[in-house]
């Protein structure tokens, strides 16, 4: 186990390392000498201000994404459940497209996003578990409700859209999901609640692997299947608010990541849940670097310099092809 963690965390650096010198404008041998104290001032800029926060950036959104799946997956019993499908992240990007439409927040408001896509997060949590009613507790039921309140919620941004056109990029940028613009106030804002709510996550580790098991298991176990549920979703809201506020809306991260964490760590969430998170941070990390890459080589081929493919959009081709490949290989897999 201990190897695993080292391999991930070797792919870890080697990510950061790719993602740093694969941004436009810069070589990789200009970003080395920056690194090493050299270059002038707009260089160091570069690199210090703006490719930096967005690596860390990166890897917080990742983890906390990773994390905010395997806990629903876990708590729900629900191989399929993530933060995209259950109304935690259509409403965390709700909040924060209506705030930005109101002139409340912005790409320059890191701290007003973090409140807003907190407050839709949590409303979109709370019209799921007003929707669930007496079936609250069960999981199937909870995940139908999910997927319908994920839908409610995508047509309220359309809405907001609709009456805001001027927003578009806005909220293109928030429903697609991109690690662009980031700085360090996003990343001051971001590490603090990951580390409170992945700690939390951590803590949940036992009643969730009970929850995994069954109700009745965790019952008979002296586990309150309830309250352990809803502390769970509660964390899983915050984890998934967070990330939106910091990345937008990256899709497929929270459902897939937790498949590869189980399958490398175990079911033992003890371990699978910091392996999820260290997964996530790779992930999408590697994802920003391929994207920024992709974007390099068709500014190229096109011959524009302004073109940059976000990496909520390689997240979510990719994404869409590996869940279509587990459901083939395993279309009756269970927690």
């Amino acid at each position: 186990m201990t190897r695993r963690f080292t391999v991930l965390a070797v792919l870890a650096v080697v990510c950061a390392a790719v993602e740093v010198v694969a941004g436009r404008g810069m070589s990789p041998g200009v970003v080395w000498e920056v690194l090493n104290g050299g270059g002038d001032a707009t260089e160091r800029h570069i690199v210090f201000q703006l490719r930096l926060p967005r690596l860390l950036v990166a890897l917080g959104a990742g983890a906390c994404l990773a994390v905010a799946g395997l806990v629903l997956q876990s708590a729900l019993r629900n191989p399929l459940a993530g933060p995209e499908v259950t109304g935690v992240t259509p409403g965390a990007v709700l909040g924060a497209v209506t705030a930005t439409a109101l002139g409340l927040a912005g790409w320059d408001a890191p701290l007003a996003v973090v409140l807003a896509a907190c407050a839709g997060g949590c409303a979109g949590a709370a019209l799921l578990w007003l929707l669930a009613g007496r079936g609250r507790g069960d999981p199937a039921q909870t995940a139908v409700h999910g997927v319908l309140v994920s839908a409610v919620l995508g047509g309220l941004t359309a809405m907001v859209l609709l009456v805001e056109p001027g927003e578009l990029g806005s909220v293109v940028q928030w429903l697609v999901g991109t690690t662009e613009g980031r700085v360090w106030e996003h990343w001051h804002l971001l590490w603090p609640w990951a580390l409170v709510w992945g700690v939390a996550a951590w803590l949940l580790a036992g009643p969730l692997t009970l929850l995994r098991c069954g109700d009745d298991i965790a019952l008979a176990a002296g586990l309150s299947a309830h309250r352990a549920r809803t502390l769970a979703l509660l964390c899983a809201v915050a984890l998934t608010a967070g990330a939106v506020a910091a990345v937008g809306a990256l899709g497929f991260i929270g459902l897939l990541v937790p498949h590869l964490a189980v399958a490398v760590f175990g079911a033992d969430l003890r371990r699978s849940l910091p392996g999820a998170a260290l997964t996530g941070a790779v992930v999408v990390c590697g994802a920003d670097a391929a994207a920024q890459l992709s974007s390099r080589l068709l500014a190229t081929a096109l011959d524009s310099g302004r073109l940059t493919l976000p990496v909520g959009a390689l997240t979510a081709c990719l994404g869409a092809a590996l869940l279509l490949l587990v459901v083939r290989r395993t279309p009756s897999r269970t927690f």
